[in-house]
C-alpha cells in the first residue's frame, strides 16, 4: 500500500502551498482528498481481500491529481512534480497489470519490478526533496519580497502622510501670512485714522484756546454791561428822567434782557469751551472727586449732538435714571469722560445704523443712561453705571474679541478699534473697577461699569 502513503506526501506538501494563498478553496478540496487517501490507507490494510480496489482508487486519485495540478494555473510552480509521480504510477499499475494478468512472467521478474518500483520511489523522494528545497527558498525569497514590499509600502504612507502635514502647514501658515498682512494693513490705516483724530484734537485744543479769550471778553463785557446799566437806571430814577419817559424804562428792560441772554449763552459756550479742552488735553492720571450725574449727562448729549452734526436726519430717544442720592465719585474725570464718550458714540451708531438697515418702520432708536448705588459682600459701597441701546448688538462670535485692540467691525475710517479696548483699561487699571458687557445680537447691547466710591 504504498500509493496511499505518496497520495498523502503529495498532498501535504500541496496543502503547505495552499496555505500561503488567499484561495481557500484549493484548501478545503486538498484537505478532502488527505482524509481520501487515508481512507484509502486505512482500507487497505484493514481489508486484505479488498487491496485490490484500494490500490486501483489511489491510482486513480493520484492521476486525476497529476492532472488537476497541470491543468491548473494555482499549481503552476510545482508542475515538475508530476515528473515525480508518473514513473512510480506507471510501474505500480504495470506491476498489478503483470501480476493479474500474466503470473508466471511475475514471478519471474519480479525481483526486477520491486526494483524498478524502489527507483521510482528514490525517484519521487529525490524530486520531493529537491522541489521542497526549491518552494523553501521561492518562500523566503517572497517572504523578502514582501517584507521589502511592506517597508516601502510604510515608507510610502510615511511620506505621504509627512508631504500631507508639511501641506497643511505651508496652507495654515499662509493663511497665518495673509491673515498677519491684512491686520497690519487694517491697523496702518486704523493708526493713520488715529492719528489724524489726535491731530484733529490738537488742532480742536489749539481752536477752543483760541475762542477761550474772546468768550472771555462776551461774558466778562456783559456782566460788567448790566451792571452799567443798572446803575444808568438808578441815575436816570434819581434825576426824574425815568419817570418822564416810559419808552426808556421799557428800551432798559429789553436791553437788560439781552444782557441776561448773551451772558446766559456765552457762559455755556464757556462750558462748551472747557469741555472740550478737558476731553483734549493729556490726562494727569489724578482722581479728583467728581458729579458723576452730571459728567454721564454731559457726555451724553455731547456724543449725541456730535452724531446729530454728521447726520441731521438722526434722531433717538435719550434715557437717563440717575441716583439722586449719588456721592461725589473720585475718579479722573478726562479718563471717564473718554470711556463714557466712547460707549455713548458706539451705542448711537449702533442705534443709526439698525435705523438706517431696520424694516420695521415704527423702530425708535433708544439710548439709556443709568446710576445707582450698590454694596459688595463687605459692605463697601459701590457706583454702577449702565449704558444700555437697542441696537444691532454684539455678535456671539467676536464677543470675545470686543477688548482685543484695533478690533472693530466699523468701516475703514470709521472706527479706530481702540475704544473698548482703551475703555476697558482705564475702568480696570486706572479705576479698579469693571466693565462688563451683556448683549443680543440684533435687539440690545449693555455695558455696565462699576467703580469703587472710595
Amino acid at each position: 500500500m504504498l500509493e496511499p502513503i505518496i497520495g498523502i506526501i503529495f498532498v501535504a506538501f500541496l496543502q503547505r502551498i495552499a496555505k500561503h494563498s488567499e484561495n481557500g478553496e484549493w484548501a478545503k478540496q486538498l484537505k478532502l482528498l488527505m482524509l481520501t487517501f487515508i481512507g484509502l490507507l486505512i482500507g487497505g490494510l484493514v481489508y486484505s481481500s479488498l487491496q485490490n480496489l484500494f490500490f486501483l482508487g489511489s491510482c486513480i486519485l493520484l492521476g486525476w491529481l497529476c492532472y488537476l495540478i497541470y491543468k491548473e494555473d494555482f499549481f503552476k510552480r510545482v508542475r515538475f512534480l508530476i515528473y515525480a509521480v508518473l514513473p512510480l504510477l506507471f510501474i505500480s499499475i504495470a506491476d498489478w497489470f503483470i501480476e493479474l494478468l500474466a503470473p508466471g512472467f511475475y514471478a519471474k521478474y519480479d525481483d526486477f519490478l520491486e526494483n524498478l518500483t524502489i527507483l521510482a520511489v528514490i525517484w519521487f523522494f529525490c524530486m520531493w526533496i529537491f522541489t521542497n528545497r526549491q518552494q523553501k527558498a521561492l518562500e523566503k525569497e517572497r517572504q523578502m519580497r514582501l517584507a521589502e514590499n511592506k517597508v516601502m509600502s510604510q515608507a510610502k504612507l510615511e511620506l505621504e502622510q509627512q508631504v500631507t502635514e508639511r501641506t497643511a502647514q505651508l496652507v495654515k501658515q499662509n493663511k497665518a501670512l495673509e491673515k498677519t498682512l491684512t491686520e497690519l494693513k487694517n491697523a496702518q490705516t486704523q493708526l493713520i485714522q488715529s492719528e489724524k483724530m489726535a491731530s484733529l484734537g490738537e488742532l480742536t485744543a489749539g481752536i477752543a484756546h483760541e475762542i477761550q479769550n474772546p468768550l472771555n471778553f462776551v461774558n466778562n463785557f456783559s456782566e460788567v454791561s448790566v451792571e452799567l446799566l443798572d446803575e444808568l437806571r438808578d441815575t436816570l430814577k434819581d434825576k426824574g428822567v425815568w419817570q418822564e419817559s416810559e419808552d426808556i424804562g421799557d428800551l432798559m428792560d429789553d436791553l437788560s434782557q439781552n444782557l441776561e441772554k448773551i451772558t446766559y449763552h456765552g457762559k455755556r459756550a464757556d462750558s462748551i469751551v472747557k469741555g472740550m479742552l478737558q476731553h483734549s488735553r493729556t490726562t494727569t492720571g489724578v482722581k479728583e472727586e467728581i458729579d458723576l450725574n452730571a459728567l454721564i449727562d454731559e457726555y451724553l448729549r455731547l456724543s449725541y449732538h456730535g452724531l446729530r452734526a454728521k447726520d441731521k436726519s438722526f434722531n433717538a430717544q435719550m434715557i437717563t435714571d440717575f441716583d439722586p442720592n449719588l456721592k461725589q465719585v473720585k475718579a479722573v474725570p478726562q479718563d471717564l469722560g473718554r470711556v463714557l464718550l466712547n460707549l455713548f458714540n458706539n451705542a448711537f451708531y449702533s442705534v443709526s445704523e439698525k435705523k438706517k438697515n431696520s424694516p420695521m418702520a415704527d423702530y425708535m432708536p433708544k439710548v439709556e443712561a443709568r446710576t445707582r448705588k450698590e454694596f459688595d459682600l463687605y459692605g463697601n459701597e459701590k457706583v454702577v453705571v449702565t449704558v444700555w441701546d437697542n441696537g444691532l448688538g454684539i455678535p456671539s462670535d467676536i464677543l470675545e474679541k470686543i477688548y482685543q485692540p484695533f478690533f472693530t467691525t466699523k468701516p475703514t475710517g470709521q472706527g479706530t478699534g481702540l475704544g473698548l479696548s482703551l475703555s476697558y483699561d482705564i475702568i480696570t487699571n486706572g479705576h479698579q473697577g469693571e466693565l462688563k458687557v451683556d448683549t443680543k445680537a440684533r435687539e440690545y447691547a449693555q455695558f455696565t461699569i462699576t467703580l469703587p466710591v472710595a
